[in-house]
């Protein structure tokens, strides 16, 4: 086990909406990571609409996704969303994430979304409809971090991982004209 970087304790706790804010930036720039993986893949099967093809590109996405967030997360603890808003996943005591415990993360985050899609599946809902419950269930699973003691989301709690914030950049001085 290896002491934290000196600069983990330069971070306050983020806001909901900040981290909320945040992952909608994420959502945003998954779609350039995925843009290559799924090109190829089109090209592959020839811009098929079947059954395996459909469960083929839900595989890829999950797999692409997986291998980005669990490299960033257990590399640097930042993805490029997060580095923007200053954000990073930290395991307290530890200099980076364990593969292994970014591997878990990445699964249990998908608890922001799977309950809403059984149910959009369960009950057939269309459209706007799955649209809002899948809304409904991102504000559920936000809303853990008021229940977790310390304001971290639920797999976050479960982990013993934190998302902290980390300072503004000093700024520089202007140099005054003489």
């Amino acid at each position: 086990m290896s002491n934290s970087t000196p600069a983990a304790s330069n971070t306050s706790r983020p806001t909901i909406k900040r981290r909320l804010i945040s992952m909608v930036y994420e959502s945003l720039l998954a779609l350039a990571v995925l843009f290559l993986p799924f090109l190829l893949l089109e090209l592959a099967v020839q811009g098929a609409h079947t059954p395996l093809t459909e469960h083929l590109r839900q595989c890829l996405a999950f797999l692409v996704m997986g291998a980005y967030f669990i490299h960033q997360w257990s590399r640097e603890g930042q993805t490029l969303a997060m580095k923007t808003w200053r954000l990073k996943v930290v395991l307290p005591g530890h200099a980076h994430v364990p593969l292994r415990l970014a591997a878990c993360r990445y699964i249990l985050a998908w608890m922001w979304l799977l309950p809403a899609l059984l149910v959009a599946y369960a009950f057939d809902l269309q459209h706007w409809t799955a649209l809002g419950a899948i809304g409904i269930g991102i504000l559920a699973w936000s809303a853990t971090a008021l229940f977790t003691g310390n304001g971290q989301f639920l797999h976050d709690k479960l982990l013993g991982t934190q998302i902290v914030q980390l300072p503004a950049p000093a700024r520089k001085a202007k140099k005054v004209a003489a």
